[in-house]
């Protein structure tokens, strides 16, 4: 997969981030996987749409490889672990090249030790990274939408910054670490919290 170099320059908003995702063929199929789910509130998000903007940002030909995709739902009415599991292995059948990893966001505040969350978006405004609390899906439209509770400033001006809103002791840290970003995309810009 390549990117054009006007890419680089175009990309500073959801609606040019939506169009560089509808040139890319496998992105659309996989986006279109999960719509066929019709999962409430269903998408792509993390390191999936993250990774694929930072490798674009720093002109790269190739997608830096993934471990798994995350897909995020969200359904108060059934919050069963199994049936993300089974979500992955529907998606498997679809899309095999891919781990694909399922969370139903109506749970994860149990893991997290929050409130419950209103919905999928809601639950992202808690994720580890700004940069990484993004998704995007496939619409009932036929067209590609962003969901970034957080806002896109740091994704797309590489800014490796801890959501203030996580409050999770070193998980922000051994993050940075474990997943080696400031190797993997080296013009990233590790930002201090703020006290």
């Amino acid at each position: 997969m390549s990117y054009e170099m006007s890419a680089l320059i175009e990309l500073r908003e959801a609606s040019s981030l939506e169009a560089l995702i509808l040139g890319q063929r496998e992105m659309i199929a996989d986006l279109q996987a999960v719509a066929s789910l019709q999962l409430p509130q269903g998408r792509i998000a993390a390191g999936y749409i993250r990774n694929f903007v930072w490798d674009i940002l720093h002109g790269y030909s190739e997608r830096t490889p993934l471990l798994d995709v995350d897909v995020i739902y969200y359904d108060p009415n059934c919050l069963d672990e199994e049936a993300e599991k089974e979500i992955d292995a529907r998606l498997r059948e679809l899309v095999p090249k891919w781990n694909w990893s399922a969370k139903n966001q109506a749970r994860m505040h149990l893991r997290n030790g929050h409130e419950p969350y209103a919905s999928a978006e809601d639950a992202m405004r808690y994720w580890p990274e700004t940069a990484t609390a993004i998704a995007a899906f496939w619409s009932k439209e036929e067209i590609v939408q962003i969901s970034a509770p957080l806002g896109l400033e740091d994704l797309l001006h590489l800014r490796l910054r801890e959501n203030p809103n996580c409050n999770s002791s070193g998980t922000f840290e051994q993050r940075i670490q474990s997943k080696r970003w400031l190797e993997l995309w080296p013009k990233l810009q590790l930002v201090s919290r703020e006290i």
